[in-house]
């Protein structure tokens, strides 16, 4: 019996501890290079316009979900990226070229109009009820 609470204790712990080794990855990927004191930059273009609906079905389409969840509020491999995503340059960069366990995403399987679709999609996720609203998480 302790066997199996040793075991669910330390598969919650992993999985807790996912969802911050993918934000620090993505806050590496931002750090200053150590070349020039700037962080590598890769060219992107300005933000284009970009349709949530459309960005949905891309997230779920090239399995977005699936790390990040239905709704990008994070799950057990990826990190939250809704409804406050970062910039739309360094979201480009870090989908292009990503840190730790996320595949990278090329223009040949998403294009920069997929990331502003995504992006909006991001962008347009309902914010979460402040903890003390939630009856069950109230003190």
């Amino acid at each position: 019996m302790i066997a199996n609470r040793t075991a669910a204790v330390l598969g919650l712990a992993a999985a807790l501890l996912a969802a911050p080794a993918s934000r620090a990855a993505m806050v590496a990927a931002q750090a200053p290079s150590s070349t020039g004191g700037k962080p590598a930059q890769t060219a992107v273009p300005p933000t284009p316009a970009g349709r949530a609906e459309t960005g949905a079905l891309v997230f779920k389409k090239v399995g977005c979900w699936q790390c990040h969840a239905n709704e990008a509020q994070g799950g057990s491999a990826g990190p939250r990226i809704g409804p406050n995503p970062i910039p739309f340059a360094r979201f480009t960069q870090y989908v292009r070229n990503p840190a730790g366990d996320m595949p990278p995403y090329t223009g040949k399987v998403l294009s920069n109009q997929d990331l502003a679709d995504i992006y909006a999609f991001l962008q347009a996720r309902p914010r979460p009820p402040a903890v003390g609203t939630i009856p069950q998480l109230a003190p």
